[in-house]
């Protein structure tokens, strides 16, 4: 197989170390410092989300951080952010054109610290997630920008911008897609890597969570069985939500275990020489590039009900299986 270039959906740590240290970035000038004690030019923006595509009801997640000499790299956690979007035309030249505005909740990476109320500058090491907005429908496909505004705890008010692209359509599987009859690796599958079926399999150490690797996406689709599969790799996923996000998937499979199948695909079938599993490839793998992490619920009836990237809220997932009809043994 062909070796793949591999993209988190956001990078945090890698984008925020490159935004602090280079002095070319996306050659826009820095940010004035804005309110209080915001010295702006230190923190950066980044949509989380990717494949957003137009007329389509969109989760949109963005993660702002901070990087300085005395503090490190921080993230921007707890409470609400305001978002406003404009469009900027199909290759971002034109004359903006106001869009949605909406507010964006804290969205923690699950089973990390969600306990603040008000935007607070946290180290990664206690608390990491994004800011998500649901239901947002972009107008347009093409160049977009979102201004970022909030109010910091102990700092002051604070605005940024990030830009991003709206698709005419989805380039990866989305809801209301027939999903593909994947035959990903299991713990059945012979002459294998362990690692390749689970990354966290180091030094000849078990393949963890065995009940999420048993099924392959294709023999969920031939019995009929709703299906929640996550792609991701949780030892080698930069932006260190690939962990969390399979641990919570392995929680929802002991909480709803006769709601569906449930299948973590690892990405790496060999992390040393950038070979991806070709699962992933099929699935992720687009316009040169791969994306991860994601989370795909499938129906029965073998369609795509819904999707989540890079973060996803354990509770809202949650509901959504529980309003599917328990299994037949």
């Amino acid at each position: 197989m062909t070796n793949r270039r591999l993209l988190p959906a956001i990078a945090l740590l890698l984008a925020v170390t490159t935004a602090a240290c280079s002095g070319g970035g996306d050659d826009r000038p820095p940010a004035p410092s804005t309110g209080s004690g915001v010295d702006a030019s230190t923190f950066a923006a980044e949509v989380a989300s990717t494949d957003l595509a137009v007329n389509r009801p969109e989760r949109v997640e963005v993660g702002v951080f901070s990087s300085t000499s005395d503090s490190g790299v921080q993230l921007l956690t707890f409470g609400k952010v305001q978002l406003a979007f404009t469009y900027l035309g199909s290759d971002g030249s034109a004359t903006p054109q106001p869009g949605p505005t909406v507010i964006a909740a804290y969205l923690p990476a699950p089973g990390t610290d969600a306990n603040g109320t008000t935007p607070t500058l946290m180290s990664p090491d206690q608390a990491r997630g994004v800011y998500q907005a649901e239901d947002v429908t972009f107008d347009h496909a093409g160049i977009w920008t979102v201004a970022v505004s909030t109010d910091i705890q102990d700092l002051g008010s604070l605005s940024l911008d990030s830009t991003f692209s709206v698709k005419p359509k989805p380039s990866l599987p989305a809801p209301g897609d027939e999903a593909l009859a994947t035959k990903n690796l299991t713990i059945g599958s012979k002459g294998v890597d362990p690692v390749s079926i689970d990354s966290r399999a180091q030094g000849d150490q078990p393949i963890p969570d065995p009940q999420l690797h048993r099924w392959t996406i294709a023999d969920a689709l031939k019995q009929g069985r709703p299906a929640l599969v996550l792609f991701a790799t949780p030892v080698y996923c930069i932006s260190r939500f690939c962990g969390p996000d399979t641990d919570a998937l392995a929680g929802l499979a002991k909480a709803y275990p006769d709601r569906a199948v449930y299948i973590h695909i690892e990405i790496w079938k060999d992390f040393d020489h950038s070979v991806a599993n070709q699962a992933a490839v099929d699935w992720l793998y687009r316009d040169g590039d791969l994306t991860e992490p994601w989370l795909y619920l499938i129906g029965a009836n073998g369609m795509i009900l819904d999707r989540w990237g890079p973060v996803f809220d354990a509770d809202e997932v949650a509901a959504e299986l529980a309003d599917l009809p328990a299994m037949k043994s």
